[in-house]
């Protein structure tokens, strides 16, 4: 029992010296920019430190920041040392050539799948080289474009 109030004492003293600042699962999907979903999937793979007070879980913010710097990112991801999508060496993911083709991401892959549009698998990623962006969009595109034209 002397036990159990010697650390409620502790806690009383932390909160009053530096407040916790913690949010809900919500408020830190919101933060993030993401769903919470996601937010309970990274504290599920032990990537995002939280506690379960009774019933709902607080994330305390630095730990949410701690997240956020270690946090997955596409534009970070490497096969076998290289990054995957090297902007500057024209390597572009299939997102990233839809959005500069202003086309839908299924037309890309659909492209890949047919063979109109060349891309080589790195791991679970497919990477599409400049080039061969610009021979799809010259070949195929301006076909497409210039028959609507005529319409």
């Amino acid at each position: 029992m002397d036990f159990d109030n010697q650390e409620m004492v502790g806690l009383e003293t932390q909160t009053q010296e530096s407040p916790r600042r913690a949010v809900s699962i919500t408020e830190a999907a919101r933060i993030n920019g993401v769903t919470r979903q996601a937010i309970y999937v990274a504290i599920k793979q032990k990537k995002l430190r939280a506690q379960k007070d009774s019933t709902r879980w607080t994330i305390d913010l630095n730990d949410l920041e701690e997240y956020r710097k270690q946090k997955y990112s596409r534009a970070k991801s490497t096969f076998n040392g290289e990054l995957l999508f090297d902007n500057e060496k024209g390597y572009f993911s299939v997102n990233q050539v839809a959005k500069m083709l202003g086309v839908p991401a299924q037309k890309i892959y659909y492209a890949t799948r047919i063979g109109m549009l060349k891309a080589t698998r790195r791991g679970a990623a497919w990477v599409v080289h400049v080039d061969d962006v610009k021979e799809y969009q010259s070949k195929y595109l301006s076909k497409a474009q210039s028959s609507i034209e005529a319409m």
